[in-house]
């Protein structure tokens, strides 16, 4: 892994999210995680596609997939139709489950690779729920694996046995890759500002002594407000904000 990063475009690697629709739950209960799973296997054997890596939350799915055929629009597409087909008749609901289209960017060298597999199977630790290896409905136990549908050619290239694997997985970062975008208009900070301090207004935050004010600042930034809404909100100069927020990082969307 210390070797400069080959390109791997030639494989058609690409990291996919799909999300229900106004955030819809996709899975209620064990049985739709083991469904779509299935659905999974199945559409990718039906459509020559290879799956490197996946990962089921409530709302969304992140898949790391090869495509050698182009046959990815295919694939999604019977996947997102059996489950809504199936999620819908279950739940006796109507319309769409799925938001929009399913949102995919190229996995262009190793090095990425390495980042978003690594992003994929840390998702349930990053959201606090609990640790990458003890996720049930991610793809994290079935690598090493003889019964698996799991690609993992490049994975066994990369990593020199199984504990290697786990240690890398394992091991919290920052990592940052494609995700679906929000809208964060100034109604959404308004709200946010609100959740975390308690305030309807944050004029509030001026008459606060410099400590505690500078803690709100802080909290807001972490929060995904940007600089120039926590000023515009607050009242507060934009540099100071700057100055009480610096090296502060916004969550990102999980």
């Amino acid at each position: 892994m210390s070797r400069a990063a080959r390109f791997i475009m030639e494989g058609g690697y690409q990291h996919i999210i799909i999300r229900g629709t106004g955030r819809q739950i996709l899975f209620e209960d064990d049985a739709d995680y083991g469904y779509f799973i299935k659905l999974l296997r199945q559409c990718s054997e039906e459509t020559e596609i290879n799956v490197s890596a996946y990962c089921l939350m409530d709302n969304h799915v992140h898949l790391l997939i090869r495509d050698s055929n182009l046959n990815t629009s295919l694939f999604m597409k019977k996947l997102c139709i059996s489950y809504a087909a199936y999620y819908n008749r279950k739940y006796d609901r109507v319309g769409h489950l799925f938001q929009d289209r399913y949102k995919n960017e190229n996995v262009d060298d190793e090095k990425y690779y390495l980042t978003v597999l690594r992003y994929i199977l840390r998702n349930p630790a990053n959201a606090g729920i609990c640790k990458a290896d003890k996720y049930r409905w991610s793809s994290f136990s079935l690598y090493y694996s003889s019964d698996s549908f799991i690609e993992q050619n490049l994975i066994k290239e990369l990593f020199r046995d199984e504990s290697a694997f786990r240690a890398y997985v394992s091991t919290p970062t920052d990592d940052i890759c494609m995700e679906y975008e929000f809208k964060r208009d100034d109604e959404w900070a308004k709200k946010k500002l609100q959740a975390v301090l308690g305030h309807d207004s944050g004029m509030a935050l001026q008459k606060m002594d410099v400590k505690s004010r500078d803690d709100s600042l802080r909290k807001l930034k972490t929060a995904g407000m940007s600089v120039r809404q926590i000023a515009r909100l607050t009242g507060i100069n934009r540099g100071v904000v700057q100055k009480a927020t610096k090296g502060v990082k916004k969550n990102r969307p999980q």
